[in-house]
């Protein structure tokens, strides 16, 4: 008597409703799916997956491309990560350091049945061949791609952005700097975009000489501080950051400098992470972890036939001692 079968047995159900357990099924009850995970766990009963991979067509794998494993990346990978398993799909993290082969490799795994769709926290190859790629399987981009073949769960940071200015310019703010992200993003873009029209609506200077782009860490932010020491002009009474660890830096080297937070230097931050709070940085809070679950359940129709609904976010302003 096979496994399966001493399964269906004992469980008082046909191997067809075992199997279905098994592949993960939505057909099948919760109290039916409870009793045979029961006995499967009893018996030490563990499935096979190359067999039930040759079943179902799927190897039950989801690969993940992503340039580095950051504090930044940890909320969308944990979270994508834990919303897969509790649907019975392992993931693959292609960590890639901008390296085009290495996200070509994800790319034909996908295209060789290796994986069963990907995600893409980052990458550079082009939109275009990505979209080259879509044909094997489902793609979906926590990056903007702009390019609507691609699922995308990215939220648009223009709004976000804007937020933060909307706070800092009826504080009295008027000169304001910018610690900004990827030069050729469109979340860098989308940024810029928010700062000058928010300037310019409010006849107020473009200050694109404190603009200080690939800034990504602590380090990072400690250098824009002493950049924007260094130059000729005037001190910006604000500068917005492109997360929470480049305004921490920002902050830190402006209490070495002697400088008053918020009185002589607002920051705000972008994440609403853990060091935010810990450090009582104002930020815009990104609701990372909720975006991760939103990637998984667009792919849950094209992966497992159910249509799963996507949670409505949006950006929040968290006000805290810096500014």
């Amino acid at each position: 008597m096979s496994n399966l079968e001493r399964i269906a047995k004992l469980s008082g159900f046909s191997k067809a409703t075992v199997s279905r357990v098994l592949n993960h099924s939505p057909h099948v009850s919760q109290e039916t799916r409870a009793t045979i995970l029961q006995i499967m766990k009893e018996l030490d009963y563990v499935p096979n997956r190359n067999a039930i991979s040759l079943s179902t067509g799927q190897t039950l794998q989801i690969g993940m491309i992503t340039s580095s494993i950051n504090e930044i990346m940890l909320p969308f990978l944990n979270g994508f990560v834990e919303v897969a398993e509790q649907h019975g799909f392992q993931t693959i993290i292609y960590t890639t350091n901008d390296d085009t082969s290495k996200e070509r490799q994800a790319f034909e795994d996908l295209r060789q049945k290796r994986v069963d769709a990907l995600v893409i926290i980052s990458c550079v190859t082009s939109a275009k061949e990505v979209e080259s790629y879509c044909k094997y399987g489902p793609i979906v981009s926590w990056q903007r791609m702009d390019n609507p073949a691609i699922g995308s769960v990215a939220m648009d940071q223009f709004k976000g952005y804007t937020l933060a200015l909307d706070h800092l310019i009826p504080k009295g703010h008027t000169r304001i700097a910018n610690a900004l992200g990827r030069t050729y993003s469109i979340n860098t873009r989308s940024r810029q975009q928010a700062y000058e029209q928010a300037m310019q609506k409010y006849n107020l200077p473009v200050l694109r000489q404190f603009y200080y782009p690939s800034t990504y860490t602590i380090l990072d932010g400690e250098r824009v501080m002493r950049a924007m020491l260094q130059q000729s002009e005037a001190l910006p009474s604000a500068i917005l950051c492109s997360n929470d660890h480049v305004a921490a830096g920002v902050l830190c080297e402006a209490r070495r400098q002697h400088l008053r937070v918020p009185g002589d230097l607002a920051i705000v931050g972008f994440d609403d992470t853990e060091l935010s709070h810990t450090l009582g940085i104002t930020t815009i809070r990104n609701p990372i972890a909720a975006q991760a679950q939103n990637a998984f359940h667009l792919l849950s129709g094209p992966l497992r036939g159910i249509d799963m609904p996507q949670a409505e976010l949006c950006f929040e302003l968290i006000e805290r001692t810096t500014t």
